[in-house]
């Protein structure tokens, strides 16, 4: 095999060649990882339940599932995943990174495990996460914060800040992430790696915790952009389990990448106008506008263009995601699900609140009463039937914008790099303007992807965004793919 350092290199595509060709087995590629994993994984806290034990029993059946099936004939033969701790794993902790659902031990396998299960992956852990993806920093869990592993001292983002730790560390090829308004996005940039949210209704959500039933999207975080087309040509597809879930009108796109010429050429991408305002930090804006340089270079076009709404869009989306939240997290109770205060002799309603305020976090505590006040009689219209038609103008403009032309929409992925743990901790709406970029993408249910860009003076990583139409991850995947063919940043790894 090779050694834990070597893995590093490792890719999807890499592994997949090496299983195929028998240079390697799935339980070897296994080791490696977990070796790196005993090495670093504590240092940035991203794994949660670290079973080596587990994880090589899974390798075992993936080389048995392999063998019986073939190597050819499986995508991601012989491939470790690491799994967001809000997605169900059969017979794994499922915790939400919540005290709540501590002890809670899943019956059985979301759809995305089994589609990985049934292409040759197997999972390799479970990742730590902001309590119930609610965060921007990966510092709301309840077993402690994620650290960044290109600089230790700052966050990876959020939610799925250990996903995105754990990439960029190369403790995994690649993690599933949740995204309900840049949760994968977002850390993908904070960690210098790649993070795809597909088009909502694009990737079956059966088993995946529910936050906001309306915005939340599974999808993956690469180190590559070949890798997550990979991911998604398993992950994309209808599901029995969910009605949202449909069939793309796309697929094969691996097969696309490999089979483009073209790259930029003949695409216009527009730069909306807002994003590029004073609150954008000036090192972010020198990495963004290289990276319109560089697509501009290779052939694309770029236009100016204006989303008028956009500006609402936290707004609006803070009162959608908390309303849903608040009926999803109501199953919660000490009841039926989760945690009971030990306290004895409790009235029925005084377990429900003991247990509830005992188990949840202080984040989640917040943003249930909020959704709650906003869903209640007498507010309802006045808050979250106007943020719903806030979204339909922010949809609309979007739509707009495409409709002039534009092929793709390049944005950055956070207005700041990533900051310090704690800067943020006691400064709420500081912490939710961090997803002002990438929470337009979840009310439009559109498609779109972070991919590295450069990095800051300290060498902390910089995202940059592109967004597509609806149901277009072709295209998308296309000019991701096109931009990281042109720049070296992706193959960058933190030094740990």
């Amino acid at each position: 095999m090779t050694t834990a350092n070597e893995s590093a290199q490792f890719t999807i595509k890499s592994i997949v060649d090496g299983v195929r060709s028998s240079k390697f087995s799935a339980t070897e590629v296994a080791a490696v990882y977990l070796d790196r994993t005993r090495k670093f994984a504590s240092r940035l806290n991203c794994n949660l339940h670290l079973d080596d034990k587990a994880a090589l029993s899974e390798a075992k059946a993936a080389d048995q599932r392999i063998k019986a099936a073939g190597p050819g004939n499986l995508p991601l033969a012989g491939v470790p995943v690491l799994v967001k701790d809000n997605i169900c794993v059969k017979g794994s902790k499922t915790t939400c990174g919540s005290r709540i659902l501590e002890n809670y031990v899943a019956t059985y396998d979301a759809t995305v495990i089994q589609r990985l299960r049934d292409a040759g992956a197997f999972v390799i852990g479970k990742v730590n996460m902001d309590e119930f993806a609610m965060g921007s920093s990966n510092e709301n869990s309840a077993f402690g914060p994620v650290r960044n592993p290109w600089n230790e001292d700052y966050v990876p983002g959020g939610s799925s800040g250990g996903s995105a730790a754990a990439v960029a560390a190369r403790l995994a090829p690649v993690a599933l992430g949740s995204d309900t308004g840049g949760s994968i996005r977002q850390p993908a940039s904070f960690c210098g790696i790649v993070g795809l949210k597909p088009t909502y209704g694009t990737v079956s959500r059966y088993g995946l915790v529910a936050f906001g039933s309306s915005l939340d999207q599974i999808g993956p975080m690469t180190t590559t952009v070949e890798d997550a087309a990979l991911m998604l040509d398993v992950l994309a597809g209808a599901d029995s389990h969910d009605s949202t879930a449909v069939k793309h009108p796309d697929g094969g796109f691996a097969k696309a990448l490999l089979a483009d010429k073209h790259g930029f050429r003949g695409m216009t991408i527009g730069i909306p106008e807002e994003f590029f305002d004073s609150g954008l930090d000036p090192e972010v804006a020198a990495c963004l506008e290289q990276a319109i340089t560089v697509a501009q270079n290779a052939g694309a076009k770029t236009k100016r263009v204006r989303l008028p709404n956009i500006s609402y869009s936290v707004a609006a989306y803070y009162v959608i995601a908390t309303a849903e939240a608040s009926a999803n997290l109501a199953r919660f109770d000490g009841i039926r699900y989760g945690y009971r205060s030990a306290e004895k002799n409790l009235s029925l309603k005084d377990v429900y609140r003991k247990s509830r305020s005992e188990g949840f976090g202080r984040e989640v505590k917040q943003r249930i009463m909020l959704g709650t006040f906003v869903l209640s009689s007498g507010y309802y219209d006045a808050f979250y039937s106007k943020a719903n038609k806030v979204r339909e103008l922010i949809s609309r403009d979007f739509a707009a914008a495409f409709g002039s032309g534009c092929d793709l929409l390049l944005t950055p992925t956070s207005p700041t790099p990533p900051f310090k743990l704690g800067e943020k901790l006691s400064d709420p709406l500081a912490m939710y303007l961090s997803d002002i970029c990438t929470i337009g993408v979840n009310l439009a249910d559109l498609p779109g992807i972070s991919i590295p860009c450069g990095r800051t003076k300290s060498g902390l990583p910089v995202g940059m965004q592109l967004i597509a139409p609806k149901f277009n991850e072709k295209k998308l995947l296309i000019g991701a793919n096109a931009y990281e063919r042109a720049t070296e940043w992706h193959k960058a790894s933190p030094s740990l």
